[in-house]
């Protein structure tokens, strides 16, 4: 049995820090384009910043929430390969 302060803590993936030279993404304001989008993957929620994978109506994107700004935006839909390259290059610090 686990006992209360047993329990550790929990953290998902966290970005690594921009790379120099990483690739500059643009980012749009949100579309309702579907009534569902899927999250396939996210990082750390104790970070400021977020990035979630989602997916929706055969296509992907990449979600950015800033908590600080109180801004989400995202990347352009696309295939949901392609969002899945961009977001793991997120991950590794290659793009912004």
């Amino acid at each position: 049995m686990i006992l209360r302060g047993e329990i550790p803590d929990f953290h998902s993936p966290h970005v690594k820090p921009p790379r120099p030279g990483h690739v500059k993404l643009t980012w749009y304001e949100p579309t309702r384009r579907a009534q569902r989008i899927r999250v396939i993957s996210h990082t750390c929620e104790c970070r400021q910043t977020t990035y979630e994978l989602c997916a929706a109506a055969g296509q992907g994107f990449v979600r950015r929430t800033d908590r600080k700004e109180g801004t989400v935006r995202e990347t352009t839909w696309t295939l949901t390969a392609a969002a899945r390259r961009t977001f793991e290059q997120i991950m590794r610090g290659e793009a912004r």
